[in-house]
C-alpha cells in the first residue's frame, strides 16, 4: 500500500506544478506521511487518518509561509515594464514625432510626451512608458542644489 501512497504523492506534486497554489503540495506531503506510516506497519484506517491530519496541518502551518515567500519574489517588474521610471539620455533630439535615447545601455527610439516638447541632445529624461518599441519620455525635473549658480560678484 505504501506504493499507492507514493504514487498519490507524486501525482499531487506533479499537479501542483500546474496550479502553483501550494495546496496539492500539502496533500503530497500528507500522502508521503501515510506512505511512511504504512512502511511502519500501520493499518489502512490509521494511514488515512495520518494522511488527513498531516495534509490539513500542512495547509494551515506550511502553506502560509510558502505563499508569503512566493508573493515576495513575484512582484518585481521584468522586461520593458522594468524600464518605466528609469533615466535615459537623449542621443538624437526627441520631439513628439521621434528621436533616440540611450536607455539601459541600449539605443531606443523615443518620443516626447506632450505636444511641442523638444528635448535636445544630452538631456536626461525619465521613461514614462514603453509604447511598442518606443520609449515615451519627459525631461527630468531639475534637482534642488544642482542648478548652476552665478558666482558671487567680487566685493568692491
Amino acid at each position: 500500500m505504501w506504493l499507492v501512497w507514493l504514487a498519490i504523492a507524486l501525482l499531487a506534486a506533479l499537479a501542483e506544478v500546474a496550479s502553483l497554489n501550494f495546496v496539492l503540495l500539502m496533500f503530497a506531503g500528507g500522502a508521503l506521511a501515510a506512505a511512511f506510516a504504512d512502511a511502519l506497519g500501520a493499518p489502512l484506517p490509521v494511514e488515512v487518518v495520518v494522511f488527513a491530519v498531516v495534509s490539513v496541518g500542512l495547509l494551515f502551518v506550511g502553506r502560509p509561509p510558502l505563499v508569503a515567500w512566493s508573493d515576495r519574489t513575484a512582484h518585481h517588474p521584468t522586461g520593458v515594464a522594468a524600464l518605466v521610471g528609469q533615466t535615459a539620455e537623449v542621443l538624437a533630439e526627441v520631439d513628439p514625432r521621434g528621436g533616440q535615447v540611450k536607455l539601459a545601455g541600449e539605443v531606443w527610439s523615443a518620443r516626447a510626451e506632450g505636444p511641442g516638447s523638444v528635448l535636445p541632445l544630452g538631456t536626461r529624461v525619465t521613461v514614462l512608458r514603453i509604447d511598442g518599441a518606443t520609449a515615451v519620455v519627459a525631461a527630468e525635473p531639475p534637482q534642488l542644489g544642482t542648478a548652476a549658480q552665478e558666482p558671487d560678484a567680487p566685493a568692491t
